[in-house]
């Protein structure tokens, strides 16, 4: 009895080594296989590195062109802002130009204004001197200057346009503009902010009130649009 079962035993310890022993062998050949099939060439090798290194340097070529880039990037900007620059200085010259063509009355203009109305006074009997309620070149002078220091950017006197180096002459009941004749009464027009002009007038001692009080009817309506037609060269 003793004998068959160490007989057994040794049938159990010879089937577990057996099969340890497959095992074994079983690993060491898939270790190969994996080992030779994970086995790069030195030719794979090679062109591995090979592409590698193209791409380090494709990589250097794209940031040195991505420089060169961002440079004329750069400059296009500073051209731009250049020419931003010309730009503007261009349109301050044709604006300049505009508004001098305007003063000098070669355009033709509208806006928004006043008109001034300026007659003689009653007649007085009492008065010797019947210049004294007549309105006279000074009344009309002190209305355009006015006007212009108040910011009107264009004037005329009875429909006829103002320019830069107009006179106005005083001849009895009339006056002359850049030689032509006006009677009473005298309308004074001029472009520019109704309520700037109307208060440049009307301020306390004023061209206003000192023209009344020598006298003359003073009138003044605020106007909506203005309109004056350029001023035909040689007139």
């Amino acid at each position: 009895m003793k004998k068959k079962k160490i007989k057994g035993k040794q049938v159990v310890l010879s089937l577990v080594t057996l099969v340890l022993g497959f095992i074994l062998a079983f690993s060491y050949s898939l270790a190969n296989k994996e080992k030779n099939g994970n086995k790069i060439s030195d030719r794979q090798w090679a062109m591995e590195d090979q592409l590698r290194n193209q791409i380090i340097q494709q990589q250097k070529d794209n940031r040195k062109l991505q420089n060169e880039l961002f440079e004329k990037q750069s400059k296009v900007l500073d051209v731009e802002k250049d020419l931003s620059k010309e730009e503007q200085v261009f349109f301050n010259l044709a604006e300049d130009a505009e508004k001098y063509r305007m003063y000098l009355g070669m355009v033709k203009v509208k806006g928004k204004g006043i008109e001034v109305t300026l007659e003689d006074g009653e007649y007085d009997p009492d008065e010797e001197n019947v210049n004294n309620y007549l309105v006279h070149e000074h009344h009309v002078f002190n209305v355009i200057n006015e006007l212009y220091i108040a910011g009107a950017s264009a004037v005329a006197v009875n429909g006829q346009r103002l320019q830069h180096n107009s006179y106005i002459l005083c001849n009895g009941p009339v006056i002359t503009v850049d030689g032509v004749q006006h009677p009473a009464p005298f309308t004074i027009s001029a472009i520019g902010d109704p309520a700037v002009l109307s208060s440049a007038l009307s301020i306390t001692g004023g061209v206003k009130d000192r023209l009344v009080n020598e006298n003359i009817i003073f009138k003044m309506e605020k106007k909506d649009e203005l309109v004056m037609d350029p001023i035909l060269r040689g007139s």
